[in-house]
């Protein structure tokens, strides 16, 4: 059984952080690829940040370059997006998410399975 629980959202002043964290069960990511999207009211789902299987190579939309670094914990069997510098236009559900294989950027129409969600706002 395959499950992800997102964790770690809240409301934060702009130019803070936030660490979010995402719990992997019954799935193998040295097979499948595991990435971090967001998705604002009444916009498209985005690719945020994702860690391709076959490497271990991180892609980041150029929005957070620099901001966000994506990270897996392997004893923990646990991946996290460390949001430092956020900004308004941050705000959005964060989804982590999985496919098999893996692409060389972060296509959140690949991605088969889904955790639930943890909000993040930012706002002053």
């Amino acid at each position: 059984e395959a499950q992800l629980v997102e964790s770690g959202g809240g409301l934060v002043r702009p130019g803070g952080s936030l660490r979010l964290s995402c719990a992997v069960s019954g799935i193998n990511l040295n097979v499948y690829s595991i990435g971090w999207f967001r998705q604002a009211p009444g916009k498209e789902r985005e690719g945020v940040s994702c860690l391709r299987s076959s490497d271990g190579r991180a892609f980041y939309v150029d929005s957070v370059k620099d901001r966000f670094t994506i990270h897996r914990d392997r004893a923990e069997n646990t991946v996290y997006l460390q949001m430092d510098s956020l900004r308004p236009e941050d705000t959005a559900t964060y989804y982590c998410a999985t496919k098999y294989g893996g692409t060389w950027y972060c296509p959140a129409h690949e991605y088969s399975t889904w955790g639930q969600g943890t909000q993040v706002t930012v706002s002053s």
